[in-house]
């Protein structure tokens, strides 16, 4: 996990396709714009549509096809359910079920695979509260330090035979090791906190770049949008 996590911020901090290129605000919109067709619209004929797109933006972005098979079959366990219970309509219904949450899923692995984090949370920390928003920004960089440091204390475990133990006493040693992350967690986010205000931080964190900032690969951006509205609408009568 901790590995997906660092190869997605990676590929969104040093891409150099077009996408890596456009400001994060027009990306957003366009996700934004996927997710509503998706799940507005009746047609099966809009949804491989926007499938089909979602599969071209990943491409292009030169994203791992291992993490766009990912993207696009997770979902699918859990629409299973939803198309049991749907397993006497027509046949159509399913088809659906299983392509709104893939539509969903690719586009937005496209938007982080493409955007570095901090343009992510910029837009964010303007419409949520000041705490909400600085906190969602430093979450996220903590996350990767925290998983780091799980899945180092998970191998020194096995290496010191603790997963041999009785089940009983498993349970015994995860709780503690769980406690000590947590703690050190706690510890990490004082001291960068701590550290922060010793260099001036005033109660507001921005964004490395400017989201707003609009280039010549935004062109692409629109481009993308328009062409899959003309074509929603042409298809959105699409049905068996």
């Amino acid at each position: 996990m901790i590995n997906t996590f660092a190869q997605i911020d990676y590929l969104a901090s040093a891409g150099r396709s077009p996408w890596h290129r456009a400001s994060a605000f027009p990306k957003m919109l366009l996700t934004l714009l996927f997710v509503v067709l998706a799940v507005s619209t009746p047609s099966w004929g809009v949804l491989v549509l926007l499938l089909v797109t979602a599969l071209v933006l990943c491409w292009t972005a030169r994203l791992p096809g291992p993490l766009v098979l990912a993207a696009a079959t997770t979902p699918i366990l859990f629409s299973f359910i939803f198309v049991l219970a749907h397993a006497h309509a027509d046949w159509d219904e399913p088809l659906i079920l299983f392509s709104r949450p893939m539509v969903a899923s690719l586009t937005a692995v496209w938007l982080v695979g493409t955007t570095p984090y901090p343009d992510l949370f910029a837009p964010l920390s303007r419409v949520l509260p000041r705490v909400v928003g600085d906190s969602l920004f430093l979450t996220y960089r903590a996350v990767f330090a925290l998983m780091d440091r799980l899945e180092r204390m998970w191998k020194a475990l096995r290496l010191r035979g603790a997963m041999a133990r009785p089940v009983r006493d498993r349970f015994a040693v995860m709780g503690e090791a769980v406690g000590t992350v947590v703690l050190s967690g706690f510890d990490r986010s004082h001291r960068l906190y701590q550290t922060m205000r010793m260099r001036g931080h005033s109660g507001r964190i921005c964004g490395c770049r400017h989201y707003l900032e609009f280039s010549r690969e935004d062109l692409w951006v629109a481009v993308t949008a328009v062409a899959v509205l003309i074509g929603s609408i042409a298809l959105w009568g699409m049905r068996a």
